[in-house]
């Protein structure tokens, strides 16, 4: 941008850069400070937002490059804590699956199932939920097994998220937690939803904890599928035996 004087012969006297046009040039001549080391030398630049004092252009450098390294460390810890916690799943759903596969019969399936989710994941509460369409399984008692109506109003209130065939983590209304967890449904903070199809027939598995955080919507669920896939897939195989 330029300006004139008045007068009809004065010459246009050019604007001074500003920050953008600055930030451009630098940008595309990054030799531009080895071109010239003088001016380099003479640069001060605050030594922090907010701080006093001045420092060179090379010091206010060497504190980004730290504070950038101190970032990267933080983004690296994090990723490794989270690369352990994959391993101990991962660990966890192998001991799951060895249970299920030494297993015979319904019976001691469900017994492997119940045991796995108790003692390798620390689960609190848990129920697998069956309707009566359900085959051979329909007729088997055990602790965390419920086998209800698959017309039940109290069962079909789960009907989206068993049409999605996705796990939901989080909170559920207080007539599900009833349902699901009637002797203990006032201390159930959150809760882990995962569908099933056994026998060709909708069920339900939930898992329960006081933590009202410990399930939220923002985890994720693949490992949660997982486990209710070796669980459908071991009652699905299992023959009708004590």
């Amino acid at each position: 941008m330029t300006t004139t004087p008045r007068g009809s012969d004065a010459h246009p006297v050019a604007s001074p850069p500003n920050d953008a046009e600055v930030r451009a040039y630098l940008a595309r001549h990054p030799d531009f400070f080895a071109d010239h080391p003088d001016l380099l030398a003479d640069l001060r630049l605050p030594h922090a937002p907010g701080g006093g004092g001045t420092v060179s252009l090379v010091e206010r450098q060497m504190d980004v490059l730290r504070e950038q390294r101190r970032e990267v460390e933080t983004r690296l810890h994090a990723l490794i804590a989270i690369g352990h916690e994959n391993d101990a799943l991962s660990e966890k759903m192998h001991r799951l699956a060895c249970r299920l596969v030494r297993a015979r019969g319904l019976r001691a399936r469900l017994d492997a199932m119940e045991s796995s989710l108790r003692e390798d994941f620390g689960a609190a509460e848990f129920v697998l939920v069956l309707t009566r369409s359900s085959g051979p399984l329909a007729p088997v008692d055990a602790r965390h097994l419920r086998i209800v109506s698959a017309e039940a109003a109290d069962f079909r209130s789960f009907e989206s998220l068993i049409s999605s065939g996705r796990p939901r983590c989080g909170h559920i209304r207080d007539t599900q937690r009833e349902f699901l967890f009637p002797a203990s449904g006032s201390a159930i903070g959150s809760v882990a939803l995962v569908p099933l199809s056994i026998h060709h027939a909708a069920a339900l598995l939930a898992i329960g904890s006081p933590n009202a955080d410990h399930f939220n919507p923002t985890m994720g669920t693949a490992y949660l599928a997982r486990i209710g896939d070796l669980i459908a897939t071991a009652l699905d195989g299992a023959q009708d035996a004590p």
